[in-house]
């Protein structure tokens, strides 16, 4: 039964790269976009929020929607969606009157598929046979990492080598990915994630539960702690080594990812010798230390460090509480991970937005900004903590 459901995870991990794509392949062309297209940065800026925004909307109205749709309606059309979006990118502007129109429609459809692959694909490998579910669900989570490394990669060395004013081609070559995997989707088996007759808990249901509310927390500032340091990398890197922008890029984001997959990687292999809980405890705190280095010490370079050190802590964050959510409110269903990508979602905006709101509009500040994150760590690391004491005082009574 594992062996059929072999192809199915394998299909989950490319789903994964397919997201990492959405999210990380048009930041690198903001600038071409400027200037092909005589784009302000504000318009800019809104091709970001437009993203992250719709992925936000489609977390929340996929706890009610997917389950009447179906999986494998549903995940298929999240990458038909993702390779339409991506190679829109390389015909609308060009088609319409007004290009920022063309590149609104893309991020449209790539923003819809995105958050739909969001909701999808950990339940779906959470639903595949087997007894190693956290090390899968870790596994999974890495291979967002991986597409992040591969995009920024591949995409710079096209750049150099083919030239920039080729990035249509490469639009449309990354969409081949999505569509590829759709067509597997389509083959691959995929099982229910609640057993037959079983009815997974509403929306309601879960709001009125507190072991919910937990997970919800933890998930949002899992979110926060990563993307607060991940959006800001590439500034640390270009002050503390001196750097160009382009190098910038590859020694602060690629960084931070290598060492976030390779965490999520360990993790994989020692989650079901270690207690989950605890393990989530010791990355937390490895979290705040990371943040209280990056703001407080004295070197540059520590900085860069600190985003590194940052990385391999919260790699066993987000998929370790997808599965503690899994083993704790066993008829979550669809609407317990689409709320739980959402809280996360929220956190992957407002760590960042907190620490550019105290840097200052120049970022002249990063270091306070940082710091004044550092409550996220540090709220995750109090929650963890209360928990296993809870945990301890029920077993000792």
């Amino acid at each position: 039964m594992e062996k059929q459901y072999q192809k199915t995870i394998y299909a989950c991990f490319a789903g994964y790269i397919v997201q990492a794509i959405v999210n990380n392949f048009v930041p690198l062309l903001f600038l071409t976009f400027q200037e092909s297209y005589g784009l302000p940065i504000t318009r800019i800026t809104f091709l970001i929020t437009l993203n992250f925004g719709l992925q936000l909307t489609v977390d929340f109205l996929s706890a009610g929607l997917i389950d009447r749709i179906g999986y494998r309606i549903s995940i298929i059309a999240a990458h038909v969606l993702a390779a339409l979006g991506l190679a829109a990118l390389a015909v609308l502007p060009e088609l319409l009157a007004d290009p920022f129109a063309g590149l609104l429609i893309a991020v449209v459809l790539y923003a819809v598929g995105g958050g739909l692959l969001e909701v999808l694909v950990s339940p779906i490998v959470e639903a595949c046979p087997g007894e190693k579910k956290k090390a899968a669900m870790s596994l999974l989570h890495s291979f967002y990492c991986w597409g992040q490394v591969g995009v920024v990669l591949c995409s710079t060395l096209f750049f150099h080598f083919v030239g920039i004013e080729h990035w249509r081609v490469l639009a449309v070559i990354w969409a081949l990915l999505p569509a590829a995997n759709a067509f597997v989707f389509s083959k691959v088996p995929i099982a229910r994630l609640l057993e037959e007759g079983d009815e997974g808990m509403k929306v309601g249901e879960l709001l009125k539960n507190r072991a919910f509310w937990m997970l919800a927390v933890l998930m949002l500032c899992a979110g926060a702690c990563e993307l607060s340091v991940s959006q800001w990398a590439s500034a640390f890197a270009e002050r503390g080594l001196g750097i160009g922008k382009t190098l910038g890029d590859l020694a602060g984001p690629l960084f931070f990812a290598l060492l976030m997959g390779g965490s999520r990687v360990l993790y994989s292999r020692v989650s079901e010798k270690v207690e989950q809980k605890r393990y989530l405890l010791f990355c937390g705190v490895l979290c705040l230390g990371s943040y209280l280095l990056i703001a407080l010490a004295p070197w540059p370079l520590a900085g860069v460090l600190g985003c590194g050190l940052c990385g391999f802590s919260v790699g066993a964050l987000w998929p370790g509480t997808f599965s503690m959510a899994a083993g704790t409110i066993r008829r979550g269903g669809t609407a317990l991970f689409a709320l739980l990508a959402l809280a996360g979602d929220l956190g992957c905006s407002a760590g960042p937005t907190l620490v550019g709101q105290v840097a200052g509009a120049d970022g002249a500040f990063l270091n306070r900004g940082i710091l004044a994150a550092a409550g996220f760590p540090l709220l995750l690391v109090a929650m963890l903590a209360a928990s296993l004491l809870w945990e301890r005082k029920r077993q000792e009574g």
